[in-house]
């Protein structure tokens, strides 16, 4: 959630966003206005896509804790 709303605040990336993840960021972003969607929910929809394949690739807290 903490992503969410960094990203609500004027697309700020958070820290731990590599550049793929940034530039994911965007795409999908664009893609969701490009589809009727509003800002604050395109970005919304960009945030989890990002953080969906941040978890399934192990680079999140939670994924990191499961393992340890």
């Amino acid at each position: 959630m903490q992503v969410i709303n960094a990203a609500k605040r004027g697309g700020i990336m958070p820290n731990v966003w590599s550049r793929k993840d940034e530039k994911q960021y965007r795409h999908v972003t664009d893609s969701e206005l490009d589809k009727g969607h509003d800002k604050d929910r395109a970005k919304e929809i960009a945030a989890a896509t990002v953080n969906k394949r941040r978890e399934k690739e192990g680079r999140t807290e939670g994924e990191k804790k499961k393992k340890g």
